[in-house]
Formats: C-alpha cells, sequence, structure tokens
C-alpha cells in the first residue's frame, strides 16, 4: 500500500510537471505496466483529480482543471525558492500582483516544515526591499500566463499591439519565450504575418482568443534570448544607431549602463564597445555623456558633429552663466562706487 502511495504521489507530480504524457513515458518514468498506469489514473479520477485521456497513438494523459488545487510536490530547495519567488513577485512590473504574493506565501509558510519556516524566516528578517512601483508599463498577471502557457504548450495566440510609435495593429503569433528585464516583459515570438521573428512588450499587448491551432516549435533566433532581445529594445526600436568605446572594463560598464540602454562587449581589458540607439544625434549624445564614462566615436562618423554642437551650446551656456553670476560693484545710496572712495567734491570730517 505503501508503495502504491508513493507511486501515485509521482505520477501527479509528472502529470503537475508536463502538459501531456504519453502512456510509454509514463510507465517508463514510473517502472511499471502500461495497465497500472491505468489503474493509477482511476485512482487519481477517484481521489478528484481530473486527468484526461485521449485514446489513439498519438494520445496521451494530461491533468485538467479541476475545483481544487492538487497538492504541489516540492523538495526543501524548491519550497524555499518560491517563497523567495513569491516575496519579490511585486517588484516585477506584474500588476495586482503584490496582495497575492502575500496571501501565496502565508499559505506556503503553514505547511513548511520548521526547518524551512526558519530558513524563509530568516531571509524575510534579513532583507530590506527597494522594488519599484509599478507604474503604467505593469503587466496583467492573466496575460502573462497565458502567454507563458502558450509558450510551453506551442500554441499561437492572436492580440491587438500597439507599437513603439503609438500604432495599433493585429497579430497572430507563435509565441516561443517570455524575457524580463529590469523594467519589463517581453515576448519573442514568430510572426506569421510578416514571416519573421519579432519582440513585442508584454504591457502592449491585448489578447484576443480563441488561440490555436498548435504548431512546430521553429528554430530560436538566438541561442541567447535575452541579449537577442536586448539588441531589439536597445538599438533597433530607435532611428539613430552608434558605436562608441568606453575607455573602462566592460564589467565596470555593466554597473551602471543596464541591458536596455544598450549592448556591452569586451574591447581588450581596459575598455569596452557600447552599441546603442537613440530618436536622434542629440539625445544619443546625452545618453552616451550620462554613462559617467570616458569615450570615442567609432559609428557614426555625423555623431562627432553633433558632440561639437553640444559642445558649443555648452560652452556658450556656462559663458553666460559666468556672466550672470558675476559679482556686482557695490554702491552707497548716493550712487558712490564704494571702490572708488568717496563722492566727489567731499571731504573728510
Amino acid at each position: 500500500m505503501l508503495e502504491t502511495s508513493a507511486r501515485l504521489l509521482k505520477l501527479l507530480s509528472l502529470l503537475q510537471a508536463h502538459r501531456e504524457w504519453s502512456g510509454p513515458e509514463l510507465s517508463g518514468r514510473l517502472g511499471v505496466s502500461a495497465r497500472t498506469v491505468r489503474r493509477d489514473v482511476d485512482r487519481l479520477r477517484e481521489l478528484g483529480y481530473p486527468v484526461h485521456a485521449s485514446p489513439g497513438t498519438g494520445g496521451g494523459y494530461r491533468l485538467g482543471v479541476g475545483a481544487e488545487l492538487p497538492p504541489l510536490l516540492l523538495d526543501d530547495d524548491e519550497a524555499v525558492a518560491v517563497a523567495v519567488g513569491l516575496r519579490t513577485a511585486a517588484g516585477q512590473g506584474i500588476a495586482g500582483i503584490g496582495d497575492a504574493s502575500v496571501q501565496a506565501l502565508a499559505k506556503l509558510e503553514q505547511v513548511l516544515p520548521h526547518r524551512l519556516r526558519r530558513r524563509v524566516g530568516a531571509l524575510n528578517s534579513s532583507t530590506v526591499s527597494m522594488l519599484r512601483t509599478a507604474g503604467a508599463d505593469a503587466v496583467d498577471p492573466a496575460v502573462l500566463t497565458e502567454l507563458a502557457a502558450a509558450c510551453r504548450d506551442a500554441e499561437r495566440v492572436r492580440f491587438a499591439y500597439v507599437g513603439h510609435g503609438g500604432e495599433p495593429s493585429r497579430r497572430t503569433v507563435e509565441p516561443l519565450r517570455l524575457v524580463c528585464s529590469e523594467r519589463r516583459w517581453y515576448l519573442v515570438a514568430w510572426d506569421t504575418d510578416r514571416d519573421d521573428w519579432r519582440t513585442f512588450r508584454v504591457d502592449r499587448i491585448t489578447l484576443k482568443p480563441p488561440h490555436g491551432p498548435r504548431f512546430r516549435p521553429r528554430t530560436p533566433p538566438a541561442d541567447d534570448l535575452a541579449a537577442y532581445v536586448s539588441r531589439g529594445v536597445s538599438r533597433r526600436a530607435y532611428a539613430t544607431e552608434a558605436v562608441v568605446r568606453l575607455l573602462v572594463p566592460v564589467a565596470e560598464a555593466r554597473q551602471r549602463i543596464s541591458p536596455t540602454a544598450g549592448m556591452l562587449e569586451a574591447d581588450g581589458e581596459q575598455t569596452c564597445l557600447l552599441r546603442a540607439g537613440a530618436v536622434s544625434l542629440d539625445v544619443m549624445v546625452w545618453h552616451i555623456a550620462s554613462t559617467g564614462f570616458e569615450f570615442e566615436v567609432l559609428e557614426p562618423d555625423a555623431l562627432t558633429d553633433s558632440l561639437r554642437a553640444v559642445r558649443a551650446r555648452l560652452d556658450r551656456a556656462l559663458r553666460r552663466s559666468s556672466t550672470a553670476g558675476a559679482p556686482r560693484t557695490p554702491r552707497t545710496p548716493d550712487g558712490a562706487d564704494r571702490t572708488r572712495g568717496t563722492p566727489s567734491g567731499s571731504g573728510a570730517a
């Protein structure tokens, strides 16, 4: 009986971890016959878990949506990781998730063993949050989870989208991955109408169900999707691009320049290259100068002209400021210049 119970828990865990399993796959994972798998599935159904089965050679088993949440089977490290994730979830730009995170964390701590409650409690009492407040670009949790499910299940998604310049459009995409920066969420997907890969800001997406059909996943546009999104949001979305050499090591530059502000790559031990985009060359000048690093322009040549023009404006501003701020010569009530002695015609008493 104990062996059967342990096997049922393992079967439930497998069904939770994957959308659909074939009978032979479950038999191999559990080390039992297909008949035993069918019998265990029937036992789970008797316990109230909605396990759906599709017939045929391409069929399999999947856990459906039930009236109650099935128990989560977590090891120690997973449980602590979930607690940490719930604590920091409010800072990831997801609208309305803060209260839900607190409630879920409270429920989790109720069922944690004492040793894990101490670990989580020590973490909570020893950390101070500097999470940003979600603004107008906060993501609806329902949209985020729906997109995540579509990525997992390789299911086409339809949505209305507002572009960088405010232009509306309708899209049908094959979603690949969600990428989160320190400020925003992005969806990397194959746009079926444009026949190319695109990156979408999730806060600009309005889903338009129904979704589907299923699709065969394509080869990703890059091995490093985080770098791919960084290139897109820091360069390709802007009218002007530039490459400058920063006179600091790349590790130091990364402490100030986020992936969404530009792409950094090493250029020797003491210098690095910054590739960035901006709406104009003048804005690019201020963007680069705001890093606080010494630099030299590599491309485009016109950026050097913009640097000279900005320097000239700054020089003029400094001269005007110096003139306006110069101390004025103090005068007496009768108009005498204090620096030149007493007024003409007067004498000492």
